[in-house]
């Protein structure tokens, strides 16, 4: 090389190419906002196909009885997930309430609900305290509560079923007064929906629950109080068990370790995902979980109107999870998913 070499600068690297269609994070925009209504809607389709009657037979009308308290527990289950936990045990804390609500009815008269909501909205509270507070993972601690509660169930009851013998009429309007049609149990879901919504949407504290499931340590960072916005997520999560659990013993009657209510935990999870919860926590919209709900109720329905064993009813949830999971996990905040 001569003195009078020029250096010549390296070529410029090309720019990466613009993907082409919508990205992930674009996909699961839409999914959220229109997914569960248009899933919904295409089930209800195909069972009216295949079930002519269930439409002009009230098929909505026990759609509704069977969705409303997975739609409670769901929206509890949302709750949770939006700051990033899990709540294993609001399905056990529903035949708990249940058979609490049994065996105070009673004695309690109208105040025994009023005591039910209070004592599971309290359990949940608890719960999310020992998570903040004591850094215990929530899949490892509310599965150790779902086996607490479990033998609680057993110990009240005495391992038999527990039946409300008194002051039964204080309830029986949820499934015995219809609005356009529907028990006024499902509308009392759906007003828990739209309040939810609402806090979430327009209120400090519900914007706070969302910035801790969408960045704890930037939320920490910001001044908002992550811990005590979690122990509010799984009191709610609580209370909406509670409320679960009122409708058991309003539809029911009675309440056991193994009977209506018990099986409401991968139901209920599989509502939230579907209505547009992300599993990795800050995106949740329980106006959208209605639409899960009735989409969870609808898959016996539909899994029978095309000749799938009733049995099988758990594998269909579960491929329900994985493919709405993978739907809606945005995956750009983090590299590798555990």
């Amino acid at each position: 090389m001569t003195d009078n070499a020029v250096l010549q600068p390296e070529p410029l690297s090309a720019a990466p190419p613009t993907p082409k269609g919508p990205t992930r994070p674009r996909r699961a925009g839409i999914w959220r906002s229109i997914g569960p209504l248009a899933v919904f809607v295409a089930l209800l389709v195909l069972v009216a196909v295949l079930t002519p009657t269930f439409l002009t037979g009230g098929g909505l009308g026990i759609l509704t009885v069977t969705a409303a308290p997975i739609l409670l527990v769901a929206l509890g289950q949302a709750m949770v997930l939006n700051v990033g936990s899990i709540d294993l045990s609001n399905a056990a804390l529903v035949v708990f309430s249940a058979m609490v609500l049994a065996q105070t009815l009673g004695p309690l008269a109208a105040a025994a609900p009023l005591l039910t909501l209070a004592l599971m909205t309290l359990i949940g509270a608890a719960n999310g305290f020992l998570i903040a507070f004591g850094q215990i993972p929530s899949f490892a601690l509310t599965l150790g509560t779902l086996g607490i509660l479990q033998a609680a169930s057993l110990e009240v009851s005495h391992a038999t079923t527990v039946y409300a013998t008194a002051n039964t009429d204080l309830l029986a309007p949820l499934f015995g007064t219809a609005l356009a049609g529907l028990p006024l149990a499902f509308w009392v879901g759906v007003v828990c929906a739209v309040l939810l919504w609402a806090a979430l949407r327009f209120t400090r504290a519900g914007q706070g629950v969302t910035a801790v499931g969408l960045n704890e340590s930037g939320a920490l960072f910001s001044g908002l109080r992550t811990r005590w916005l979690k122990v509010a997520a799984f009191a709610l999560s609580g209370l909406m068990s509670g409320l679960a659990g009122i409708l058991v013993i309003a539809q029911a009657g009675a309440a056991s370790s193994f009977g209506l209510g018990s099986d409401l935990l991968l139901p209920g999870i599989t509502a939230a995902i579907l209505g547009g919860t992300a599993i990795t926590g800050g995106v949740t919209n329980p106006l959208n979980i209605v639409f899960g709900a009735l989409t969870v109720g609808l898959v016996p329905i539909g899994a029978t109107s095309v000749g799938i064993n009733p049995q099988a009813q758990s594998l269909v949830y579960g491929l329900v999870i994985i493919v709405a999971v993978a739907l809606t996990m945005g995956r750009k905040r983090a590299g590798v998913v555990k």
